[in-house]
């Protein structure tokens, strides 16, 4: 607990990329720092840089319908982005900026030392996939979503899923019924 409370603060003061300039408020993370799911997005979006909460937006409502839809709550697991400070106009992150901002990221998964780590969207699954290893892996969301990769480290077994970002529903509300089904691996 209190090496994620030093994390915060680190994150909190972080000026590596130019993305700090604009922000209003640094998205740490949040959840349980014993999860033994993680769930990694992409970045911040507009309502997050607001409240400094990840995923309370539309996205955060959909987050959440799947995770009631499995009888979990965001208590019971701990939800970050790739990148702290959101990017203007909600665009895709740029190499520097995951560069300067994933040791943070790889601070948290070691902190946490989840289970599983559920990848939602593009970047977040190629980058933990390419972390962990998989870079022969790696694929497009539509091709990966729902499967499950199996990683053996000293700690023991790390489960990588990668899923579709709770935005896609927001833009397509058929997709939510391969969301609701892809989440049923986590029971």
């Amino acid at each position: 607990m209190k090496m994620i409370k030093q994390l915060r603060e680190e994150v909190n003061k972080c000026q590596k990329c130019s993305l700090y300039k604009d922000k209003t408020k640094y998205v740490f993370g949040e959840g349980s720092d014993t999860a033994d799911i993680m769930f990694i997005g992409e970045a911040p979006g507009a309502q997050e840089d607001k409240t400094g909460v990840p995923f309370c937006g539309r996205s955060g409502e959909i987050l959440n319908e799947l995770l009631e839809s499995i009888h979990l709550n965001r208590g019971d697991i701990f939800i970050c982005n790739i990148l702290k400070c959101r990017p203007s106009q909600n665009r895709n992150p740029r190499p520097n900026e995951i560069t300067a901002c994933t040791p943070f990221l790889d601070k948290q998964i070691e902190m946490i030392n989840p289970n599983i780590i559920c990848c939602l969207g593009n970047f977040a699954t190629k980058f933990v996939m390419e972390k962990f290893g998989l870079h022969n892996k790696v694929d497009g969301i539509s091709k990966l979503h729902g499967k499950v990769f199996k990683i053996s480290l000293l700690t023991g077994v790390l489960k990588i899923v990668p899923l579709y970002h709770p935005a896609v529903a927001t833009y397509n509300p058929d997709m939510k019924r391969f969301m609701l089904e892809d989440i049923k691996l986590l029971k």
